[in-house]
Order: C-alpha cells, then structure tokens, then sequence
C-alpha cells in the first residue's frame, strides 16, 4: 500500500503543476499497485474531468463506486460529468444518491 500512496503524492504533485498527462500515469501506476484502492480511480477521474475526457472520467468514478457504494463525493462527480455530457437523468439519479448518502453520514 504505501507503494501506492506514494505514487498518489506523485499525481497530487504532477496534478498541481498542471501536468495532466503525468498525473494520470501516476495514478495509474498506483491503481497497478493496489487495484481496489478506489480513491485512486476517483483521483484519476478527477484528472481526466479536468481534461475533458469524460468519458474516461465517467469509468473511473463508477469503479471508484463500485469498490466503495458509499462515497458520495464519487456520485456527485460522476453527476457533474453526466451534466456535461448531457445526461440529466443520470445526473440526477447520481446526484440523488449523494445526497442520501450524505444525510446518513449526519
């Protein structure tokens, strides 16, 4: 595992400068390292958000989904890029799910 943080704090450094490309290759590096890390796939989406590459970013949040069903902040990313793909029902539906989500963490 550390393995794998380590190449995470390598995308955060990479993602901070602006270098997408080495971000995403640091964190598929850490994915390789711990395939049921889900923080790295929604780091990774993230990233792939960033450079529009929604659809990439789409699968990315739905295994980070998948390998952890709780994380709403997940939902409401994989939301936002069903919006800017115009999908509203999927969005919604995402967005839905977040918010129970979040009101049973309170």
């Amino acid at each position: 595992m550390q393995d794998a943080l380590d190449a995470c704090k390598r995308a955060f450094d990479h993602e901070e400068s602006g270098e997408f490309d080495k971000a995403i290759a640091a964190y598929s590096e850490a994915i390789r390292l711990d395939p049921k890390w889900a923080d790295a796939y929604f780091f990774r989406g993230s990233v792939y958000a960033r450079k529009n590459e929604l659809d990439r970013a789409v699968a990315d949040y739905t295994e980070a989904i998948r390998l952890n069903p709780r994380d709403a902040d997940a939902f409401n990313r994989r939301a936002c890029v069903y919006e800017r793909t115009g999908q509203p029902a999927k969005a919604a539906a995402d967005y839905s799910k977040a918010e129970q989500l979040t009101a049973r963490r309170k």
